[in-house]
């Protein structure tokens, strides 16, 4: 069965918790960055869907981010932290929809 996971700051992770999901509280971009990787390592047991990942954190993990952003699993999602958006997660969707659709509809 394939699982869901959270990667941001502890105040972002934890109501993610009661809903059943995977959380991995990171506070530094290394921290995140082994999370990540752990999570999309080869070969693993537990094989992770869906991936959520707050802005702040996902920003320096760019490049290791853009390596699934064509494959199906896992979809690394990424989420506003508790001091809000930083446009990132809005800005992936609509490069996904224009190279799904040929053109931006949002």
């Amino acid at each position: 069965m394939y699982k869901i996971a959270v990667i941001g700051g502890p105040d972002t992770v934890i109501g993610f918790k009661a809903l059943g999901l995977d959380i991995f509280p990171a506070r530094e971009e290394d921290e995140a960055r082994k999370a990540f990787k752990s999570l999309t390592r080869p070969g693993q047991d537990a094989e992770y869907a869906i991936i959520y990942i707050e802005e702040g954190l996902a920003k320096p993990l760019a490049a290791d981010i853009a390596r699934y952003k064509d494959s199906p699993s896992p979809a690394v999602i990424l989420i506003p932290g508790k001091d809000g958006s930083l446009g990132l997660g809005l800005s992936a969707l609509q490069s996904a929809v224009e190279r799904a659709v040929g053109a931006n509809i949002l």
